[in-house]
């Protein structure tokens, strides 16, 4: 089956961009728009609409496949691809990488994707968001000539099983949406809440008693309100504010995480980014060292690593250093997702816990894409996407699990 035609569209994603660097700087909050200078280059706005490219694949049979180009809230920051704005992208979208997806046969998914993940212009590999979504629609094409689910064909593809049961959803939210965090524990999450806490002073406390006294708050409403067996863990994305409050002191870090441990009980705990260091080969080492003091402290308490952690290269580094106990993998971020899939297989081969993430600022396509993905690879988790509303992402993904399986159920 080959490409006929290549249709582009801009339109818009799941969620914002925000200029991480500048917040932390000091930026004042006002709603949703913070005042001051932007730091990240790229950025206009401390907080701007985000924007995407969908790439659309007319097969040659008349079928539609495509994708969705997205990057993700917090670009340009630790080793990110800039800001990405489907304005700036359109017309190599509509130019050489057209020309390059117009006439190819895209009955098989690896080879085309291995090859347009590395595809350059001008002698600069794609933006990250590019790859991203062409990637997707390359999948989705393969998936139509072969009349199969996408899932089938990546466990064809790479040699992987695929789940008979649905991937564990991690809800992300907002903090302070008390209902939000309710319907989420209603709805049975299996871990939650995915909330941000990226400034020290209004989200963790000088001396962490803000940030400790909203995990207590969290366990005790899923005793209060959930169901008598239910047990999801409770998942904080620090933004690396604790090495900020305590000064990459990674022994005081532990000692901290062992009181949120306290404060989560009965209930299992997940921290993501603790810490944020300067350069990659420090943020490994300062998280092996963190995994490292947990463990000899009796702390059980996982740790998932976000930031310095971008491509299918930085999860394989962080995977052979056992560096922490899960990866983020922010899927806008490798590129191609056939990055994605490899790396969710190899830290499975290596032992490593894997999150098949991503961000809100995506979208329903995407997401969708990436439930095939995990049901193939099957994950330790994956990520509640499109959005922070939380229940439109869990319909999304949970429907699309549901559909897929019940197809498959009826081939075997």
């Amino acid at each position: 089956m080959k490409v006929k035609r290549v249709i582009c569209a801009a339109g818009r994603s799941g969620y914002m961009h925000r200029d991480l660097m500048a917040i932390k700087a000091g930026a004042r909050q006002d709603g949703m728009i913070f005042h001051g200078p932007t730091v990240t280059p790229g950025f206009k706005k401390i907080v701007e609409p985000a924007t995407i490219i969908s790439v659309m694949l007319v097969l040659e049979d008349g079928q539609m496949a495509f994708g969705d180009c997205a990057d993700v809230i917090l670009a340009g920051v630790a080793g990110r691809d800039p800001v990405f704005n489907a304005a700036d992208y359109m017309e190599v979208m509509e130019g050489p990488v057209a020309a390059a997806l117009t006439g190819r046969d895209v009955s098989k998914f690896k080879a085309n994707a291995d090859e347009l993940d590395k595809m350059q212009v001008g002698g600069k590999r794609l933006h990250t968001a590019l790859r991203y979504g062409i990637t997707q629609a390359l999948l989705h094409a393969a998936a139509l000539s072969g009349k199969e689910t996408m899932a089938e064909v990546i466990a064809r593809e790479y040699g992987s099983t695929i789940s008979k049961t649905p991937i564990a959803i991690l809800a992300s939210g907002h903090k302070d949406d008390p209902t939000q965090l309710d319907r989420i524990i209603l709805k049975r999450f299996e871990l939650l809440p995915h909330a941000s806490f990226t400034v020290v002073k209004d989200h963790v406390g000088f001396k962490g008693e803000i940030l400790h006294a909203w995990v207590k708050m969290v366990a005790t409403r899923i005793k209060t309100i959930g169901d008598a067996d239910y047990r999801p863990r409770i998942h904080a994305d620090l933004y690396g504010t604790l090495g900020e409050l305590f000064s990459m002191d990674v022994e005081k870090i532990a000692d901290y995480i062992g009181t949120l441990r306290e404060a989560a009980a009965p209930y299992d705990l997940l921290v993501e980014s603790p810490m944020i260091a300067k350069t990659q080969a420090e943020q490994i080492a300062k998280f092996g060292e963190l995994r490292g003091l947990l463990k000899k402290k009796g702390i059980q308490v996982g740790i998932i690593a976000d930031e310095w952690c971008n491509t299918l290269e930085d999860i394989g580094l962080f995977a052979d250093a056992q560096a922490a106990d899960f990866v983020q993998i922010k899927t806008p971020d490798l590129g191609g997702i056939n990055n994605t899939i490899e790396a969710v297989l190899y830290c499975r081969k290596k032992g490593m816990g894997a999150c098949l993430g991503g961000t809100a600022n995506e979208t329903d396509h995407s997401a969708r894409i990436c439930t095939h993905i995990g049901l193939a690879c099957q994950p330790d988790f994956m990520l509640s996407k499109p959005g922070l509303g939380a229940d439109e992402a869990l319909m999304i993904q949970t429907n699309e699990m549901a559909r897929t399986l019940a197809i498959l159920k009826t081939r075997s």
